[in-house]
């Protein structure tokens, strides 16, 4: 062989070694991202974890601080607000009332005509719409006039079908309002604070049914407003009208809230005079519960860092549908930047903060695929991260677990906390049922959130006691129970029970 020859071979030789070289050194690399990857996911499933135990105390937390609460204003950071319903509907109701359900992006208005004892709700239309994202940090002026127009088209198109609202009676209205109000009566009440993505400076302090007042007189709309109510409260009343063993309420939907029955005489804070009823409904405003024993991780402190309200709304940022695909977002930027999880470069979308929605993630935590193609697709569609591995997808749809699971656990604990403060933990001799009315988006399309929360109440419970324990999905509960709430403080209603 020639020398030549020789040289060409050696040559060869060392090329091929040298692209095993490079396979092996690819391999390392790849191997070494992966594992930093792992490392990532699992040290974030132990800081989300939630034992039994922790749940408990996180459980006992929540009942102290409801105490507290009732005790005094400013004495929890639960407002425990006196809603000032202290009459729940009874299936009396009669006539054709309005409500206006504003509980975060969306709103919707409705028109419910009731028939009595025996009619129920004989019918019931709703318009839907969504507040223009400028309007959430605009002006009072301007968002409730914006409300109130679309509630002037709605009263004139149904209106104009029905024609069953007697004559000389003035429109009234149930008005859901699912923000932190001090109420000052059934149908007044001062925004405290904006959450759920809200920023409006100049509501604060103010009486938000004087500002829908003022906003309907300049669009020409005669209505009166009859009830104010929080939507927990309002989902607690639909509850109730179907069934008297309903006795709390829970929200999980953009946000969380939870609202209960509670003994008039158990609320030293309440200092008129005690309800023929001797109950008092309580909006506890549970968004805004923390306590130490809550797991709390480092893109749960960033988010909170970053967000309109630091510091508040703990509990709402762990457990609820405006936080959970964005706490997802966070801990998948970190794999992109820390461990390469995507390839070589960061996509640019998920920089993005909340471009990746809860409704998104429940799609991808659900998907049932061999291929898992919904993950696939959504990564594709929302941020544009395209050929990803099997097992790339896989991670994806675990963290979805581990946000999720969280969320549904603590949101359990909550309610384990609200039970024992009623004394409704524990099976009773009489064998009285008591049913959590549930509503929000959250609760009602995330099944596996769905799933976890009710069966984590089962397991904080016993069986036994759970055997007590019932969820209803009180759909659209919030509006509904808002024009029963209307009707039982309506002006019409009352002279009339005054002059029998």
């Amino acid at each position: 062989m020639g020398k030549v020859a020789v040289g060409a071979a050696v040559i060869g030789a060392a090329a091929v070694v040298g692209v095993a070289a490079l396979v092996v050194r690819q391999r390392m690399k790849s191997s070494g991202r992966w594992a930093r990857c792992m490392a990532i996911v699992k040290e974030f499933e132990e800081k989300c974890g939630t034992p039994e135990g922790k749940l408990k105390q996180i459980a006992d937390a929540m009942t102290v601080e409801m105490h507290a609460g009732l005790a005094s204003e400013g004495g929890s950071k639960l407002k425990m607000l006196i809603s000032y319903v202290d009459n729940l509907p009874t299936g009396d109701e009669e006539g054709v009332f309005y409500a206006l359900d504003l509980g975060g992006t969306n709103f919707r208005v409705l028109r419910v005509q009731l028939g009595g004892k025996e009619g129920g709700i004989v019918h019931q239309e709703f318009a839907e719409a969504s507040i223009p994202p400028e309007l959430m940090s605009g002006t009072s002026e301007a968002l409730f006039d914006y409300i109130a127009e679309k509630l002037a088209n709605f009263v004139d198109e149904e209106e104009q079908i029905f024609h069953d609202l007697a004559s000389g009676r003035q429109r009234e209205l149930g008005f859901t309002f699912s923000f932190p109000v001090m109420q000052t009566s059934i149908n007044s009440g001062n925004l405290i604070r904006w959450t759920k993505g809200f920023s409006i400076d100049d509501t604060v302090g103010q009486d938000v049914v004087g500002e829908l007042t003022k906003a309907l007189k300049r669009k020409g709309v005669e209505m009166r407003v009859a009830a104010l109510v929080n939507d927990t409260i309002g989902t607690l009343a639909g509850g109730r009208y179907t069934s008297n063993d309903v006795a709390l309420a829970v929200i999980l939907g953009t946000g969380t809230n939870a609202a209960y029955v509670e003994r008039a005489q158990a609320i030293p804070k309440w200092h008129g005079p005690l309800p023929k009823s001797g109950e008092m409904v309580i909006n506890m405003e549970w968004g805004n519960f923390r306590s130490s024993h809550l797991p709390l991780t480092e893109y749960d402190h960033t988010l909170d860092i970053e967000s309109l309200n630091p510091g508040e709304q703990i509990f709402e940022k762990l457990t609820s549908g405006m936080y959970l695909g964005e706490i997802l977002r966070r801990v998948l930027l970190k794999l992109a930047e820390e461990a390469s999880f995507f390839g070589d470069e960061v996509p640019a979308k998920l920089k993005i903060p909340f471009v990746l929605r809860t409704p998104e993630m429940s799609a991808i935590h659900q998907d049932t695929s061999s291929d898992l193609r919904v993950v696939d697709e959504k990564l594709k569609t929302i941020l544009e991260i395209s050929n990803t591995s099997l097992k790339t997808r896989r991670v994806v749809v675990e963290l979805c677990n581990i946000v999720a699971t969280r969320g549904a656990r603590l949101a359990a604990a909550g309610i384990l906390g609200v039970l024992k403060k009623m004394g409704r933990d524990t099976t009773n001799e009489s064998g009285k049922k008591t049913v959590i009315a549930m509503d929000g988006g959250l609760y009602e399309h995330y099944t596996e959130y769905r799933k976890c929360l009710e069966n984590t109440v089962s397991e904080l419970l016993g069986d036994e006691n759970a055997s007590s324990i019932f969820f209803e999905h009180s759909n659209d509960g919030s509006g509904i129970g808002a024009a029963l709430l209307a009707a039982s403080n309506s002006l019409y209603v009352n002279e009339k029970s005054s002059s029998s």
